[in-house]
């Protein structure tokens, strides 16, 4: 039973992929464009409007799998500063500083970086183009 459930692994490992992207992004959005919610946007040129940019854009970019492990370890470390800065400041323990999210999304992150894209990723395809031309230039 197991070797026949492992075969989909790769596929689930792309919907987790897309998901913690797809995550990840709509808090982006929230800070860059007051969506989904009902905050105000913030500033661009502030912290918060920096860490909306990386997370609007990291999260997409993980989310098709495009330059998928550089997106994902700036987002990784992104989420360790939010945690370090924002939240261990109130208590150690994320589940009593509210910082479960920014753990979940660093180690999501982080695990990404070094898994790599997996399939149904737009890295795939680039990878797969230059392939041919690489073989035949050697």
């Amino acid at each position: 039973m197991n070797s026949s459930l492992s075969r989909y692994a790769p596929y689930v490992y792309a919907l987790f992929r897309i998901v913690v992207g797809l995550l990840f992004a709509m808090h982006g959005s929230q800070k860059l464009l007051g969506f989904p919610g009902d905050k105000p946007p913030v500033e661009l040129a502030s912290q918060m409007g920096v860490a909306g940019i990386v997370e609007l854009v990291g999260g997409l970019l993980v989310a098709v799998g495009l330059f998928t492990r550089v997106a994902a370890f700036l987002a990784s470390g992104q989420m360790a500063v939010a945690f370090f800065m924002a939240h261990a400041p109130q208590h150690p323990l994320p589940l009593l500083n509210g910082g479960e999210p920014a753990v979940l999304f660093c180690f999501a992150f982080l695990y990404i970086f070094f898994h790599g894209p997996g399939p149904w990723a737009v890295d795939n395809l680039l990878h797969r183009s230059t392939g041919p031309v690489a073989a035949r230039a050697t």
